[in-house]
Formats: C-alpha cells, sequence, structure tokens
C-alpha cells in the first residue's frame, strides 16, 4: 500500500495538473466514486470475503465515521443520505447475525430482539428525509429495502412484495447481477422457488462461478422440496467461498439436508 501512494504521488506530481476545486460536473462524478469505496468498504468491514471472522468490524465503524462526515458537509445529498441510512439500517442488524462462536446466523433466523433500534430509528429518519430531496438514486433504494427488512418484527411479517417491486427498480437503474440475484430471492418469497429459480437461469454467465448463485440456488431448491438439488448446490458454494464461517455454514446445511434424508420424519 504504502508503494501505491507512493507511486501515485510521482503521478501527480509528474502530471502538473494544478491543484483546484472541481468543477460542478467533476464533483458529481468524484462524489459518486467516494460514496462507492465507502460503500464497499463498508460491505467488507460487515461481511468479510475472506478469512476466519464474518465480519471486520472496524472497518464498517470507519466506513459509517466517514460517511457520517460527508453528510454533515453535503446534508441535501438524497445520495449520501441514502448511502448513509443504508450502512446504519443494515449495521443494526450486527448483534443478531454472530451466533456464540462466531457463526453465521442468517437472517430468518436472527433474534431481531437484539438489532439496534436506535440506528433503525435514525436510519429510517434520514431515508425518509431524503426522498423528499428529488430524484431516488440506488443508495436509497437499497436503504428502502434495508428499512422494510428491519420494520418487520418476525421474519414471515416481511413485505416482500415491496422489497421485490424496489429490487426490480434497483435492477433497472443499476444492472447489477447481485441485484438480480437477490430480486430472484424476493420473487421466489413473493410467487415460489420456481419463479426465483428461472429467474437465476439468466445469471449463469454474469456470475459463472460465484458462491453465492450456488448458494441462492440450493436455498429455492430446498424451498421446493428438493434436498437433493440444494444439498449439491450448497456443496458447490462451501467450496468456492472464501470466507471461512460461510463455508461453515453451507457444509452444515448439507450435512442437515443429509441427515434429513436418510432420517425422513415418520
Amino acid at each position: 500500500m504504502a508503494q501505491r501512494i507512493s507511486r501515485a504521488k510521482q503521478r501527480i506530481k509528474a502530471s502538473a495538473v494544478p491543484f483546484r476545486m472541481p468543477t460542478a460536473d467533476e464533483r458529481i462524478d468524484r462524489l459518486r466514486s467516494v460514496l462507492h469505496v465507502l460503500y464497499l468498504i463498508f460491505n467488507e468491514g460487515y461481511f468479510a470475503s475472506a478469512g476466519a471472522e464474518l465480519a471486520r468490524t472496524e472497518l464498517s465503524a470507519e466506513a459509517i465515521r466517514l460517511t457520517r462526515a460527508v453528510h454533515a458537509g453535503l446534508a441535501d445529498d438524497p445520495e449520501v443520505a441514502g448511502l448513509l441510512a443504508l450502512m446504519l439500517l443494515t449495521d443494526a442488524r450486527r448483534p443478531a447475525r454472530i451466533g456464540p462462536m462466531g457463526e453465521l446466523v442468517p437472517l430468518a433466523e436472527q433474534d431481531r430482539t437484539r438489532w439496534d433500534q436506535a440506528l433503525i430509528e435514525e436510519g429510517l429518519a434520514i431515508i425518509t428525509d431524503a426522498l423528499t430531496r428529488g430524484v431516488v438514486g440506488e443508495y436509497q433504494l437499497q436503504a428502502l429495502i434495508a428499512g422494510t427488512h428491519d420494520q418487520a418484527a418476525r421474519a414471515d411479517e416481511t413485505d416482500w412484495p415491496h422489497i421485490l417491486a424496489l429490487y426490480g427498480l434497483l435492477e433497472r437503474m443499476t444492472g447489477n447481477p447481485m441485484v438480480a440475484l437477490n430480486r430472484a430471492i424476493a420473487a421466489a418469497m413473493v410467487d415460489g422457488p420456481a419463479a426465483g429459480l428461472a429467474l437465476l437461469e439468466a445469471l449463469d454467465e454474469p456470475l459463472d462461478g460465484h458462491y453465492r448463485l450456488d448458494a441462492v440456488r440450493g436455498h429455492l431448491h430446498e424451498m421446493a422440496g428438493d434436498n437433493d438439488a440444494a444439498a449439491e448446490h450448497f456443496r458447490a458454494a462451501a467450496g468456492r467461498t472464501s470466507s471461512i464461517p460461510e463455508r461453515d455454514y453451507l457444509t452444515t446445511q448439507v450435512a442437515r439436508l443429509r441427515t434429513a434424508e436418510d432420517h425422513p420424519p415418520t
């Protein structure tokens, strides 16, 4: 990292570009880049992509701190507000998503009484205010999705039709295949697993080899009652993830499904 910083300094010096405030057009592009970096830092902190720990709290906390600073300087920018709201509404669930042994606890199984209600209230207030300020952007939509989850006292009270509609808007806005993956989950919750599995077919190429595609297929096949297919996809996902807690969770699902096949209910 030190070498990269040194090389960057040398390129700046050699370019002879004068130091000045950006123009209005430049500011828009630069702010978009800043927000994207903060988003990536938070995501890596909330769900570490590799290693023995499920989360890196220091990263997500720093991302929130920096985003609060940006929001303090640009309080009227709806996407800055949307990103901050998204972080708060997501981080509110952190106390319940890690089990006593550091294991992953999926959203549907979390003890929602452990969610941080102060963060939820703050995040909802921020996104509600941001929606009054004009065009809705991708971070605002993601914050609305997170807020919809957070407002459900129980998993079976989640407003999945609303989430499905928001993911539809977000996918049209971004074209991001990971958004399409999440939309398939929402579609399965609304219209049944066959609907979700059908949407996944279009993601075979853009998400080829990504463990989350197999993980979602496993989940939807289990919803459909096909435990053999579910176990195979969970096994494939476990072999592709670099996160040890997630790998352990997926292999546990394989074992659970195999046990259910060997000992069906009487």
